[in-house]
């Protein structure tokens, strides 16, 4: 959980070591600035979220039908459902980034002690913008380009909004 963790913590040297033990069963994905804020997810540090996500790739955890992801999170200043949404678009945007990681690059970096190549490898990829690819595939399945610009556009916040006026507030009775 990258919410619930010590300040400090190498959250992807974690992964990698329960992906290669076989060990990862799930992964809540969201953000902390100062203690468990559950805010959006890769807020804070998107480039922690790309080191993770690389990670999650390498050792075989995107695909596994035995690693479950999720996102946890509690959205107070912005809306939950764009909010959710913006979460769900960061996580594709830095998974599709850690697939374009030149791994062989990398690889000859590493072997070869260059620190400085395999920083511009790792950057290179997280610097890509990927935007286009993915509403490639986004348009290619049947779903909107823009995922955030499609729900802003449908009314729905505007409609619950509306149905929601003088009701009670959920909460845990506090």
């Amino acid at each position: 959980d990258t919410g619930h963790h010590a300040p400090g913590t190498n959250i992807e040297f974690i992964v990698m070591q329960l992906l290669r033990l076989g060990k990862l069963g799930s992964f809540d994905f969201n953000s902390r600035f100062y203690a468990d804020d559950d805010l959006i997810v890769g807020a804070a540090d998107p480039f922690q979220l790309f080191r993770i996500l690389v990670e999650v790739v390498r050792g075989g955890g995107l695909n596994n039908p035995d690693v479950a992801f999720m996102l946890d999170q509690c959205h107070n200043v912005e809306k939950k459902i764009p909010g959710q949404i913006r979460s769900v678009l960061n996580v594709q945007e830095m998974t599709a980034r850690a697939l374009l990681l030149d791994t062989e690059a990398l690889r000859a970096a590493q072997v070869a002690g260059d620190v400085l190549e395999a920083n511009a490898v790792f950057m290179d990829a997280f610097q890509t913008d990927v935007r286009p690819m993915l509403a490639e595939w986004r348009v290619g399945r049947g779903l909107p380009a823009d995922p955030m610009r499609a729900y802003l556009d449908s009314g729905y916040q505007e409609a619950i909004e509306a149905e929601r006026v003088g009701g009670v507030q959920a909460g845990w009775g506090a």
